[in-house]
């Protein structure tokens, strides 16, 4: 995850200003100090840093996730760490590029919901539009996922419920590497949700866990 001023989702400066305009009282000197500082960092710690992590993750079996990939190059860089996982990609290009590599795409349940970007890049909705759109995640709002799922079904023609019920359950599952659940198989997980969905939003009714009634 690089959020220096000028890469990936804050590549337009002004747009990182006008974030840190609305979460602190820094004045304009202050932000130009703390961005010169930021990009003094970059340079000098930022390719050896994610050199290191990716030979520490290969080491370990333990998946990788790009985040915020914008270009194409980007994606590349990705393929060639063996990354599983696109995480939020800022542009259309990223996300089908992505997605035709075989790095599962994956995009905010809020972002869904509220059908758009908080911070103005691609929306999550276009993606599953033409069908790029893998994996949904919380994205600090775990309830958004199954409002997510069940939106998807009803605004995308190409998705029907159990393929968008998968957004949240089998695929990421299956790009995350956990084999003993996303399911519905024996030997598998025995984590079921009962959900009505007779309303303006789906309704939790029951959950079990482990096999065993919770709620």
């Amino acid at each position: 995850m690089d959020h220096t001023p000028g890469q990936r989702q804050f590549r337009s400066i002004e747009k990182l200003k006008e974030f840190y305009r609305r979460a602190s009282n820094m004045t304009e000197v202050q932000m130009e100090r703390f961005m010169a500082h930021r990009m003094e960092l970059h340079a000098q710690f930022a390719v050896p840093h994610h050199r290191a992590l990716v030979a520490l993750a290969h080491k370990h079996g333990i998946r990788l996730a790009s985040h915020d990939d914008t270009t194409k190059e980007q994606v590349d860089e990705a393929v060639a760490d063996q990354v599983a996982i696109a995480e939020f990609p800022v542009t259309f290009e990223a996300a089908a590029a992505s997605h035709a590599a075989g790095i599962s795409v994956l995009m905010g349940a809020p972002n869904v919901v509220r059908g758009g970007s908080h911070s103005g890049n691609i929306a999550a909705i276009e993606l599953a539009h033409a069908g790029v759109l893998d994996i949904l995640s919380s994205d600090y709002v775990p309830a958004s996922l199954l409002f997510a799922a069940f939106r998807l079904a009803e605004d995308v023609p190409g998705i029907d419920l159990p393929a968008a019920i998968r957004t949240v359950t089998a695929t990421p599952a299956k790009a995350a590497g956990l084999d003993d659940c996303g399911v519905l198989e024996a030997g598998r997980a025995a984590d079921i949700v009962r959900v009505h969905d007779g309303t303006e939003v789906p309704v939790i009714r029951a959950v079990w866990c482990a096999g065993r009634r919770v709620m």
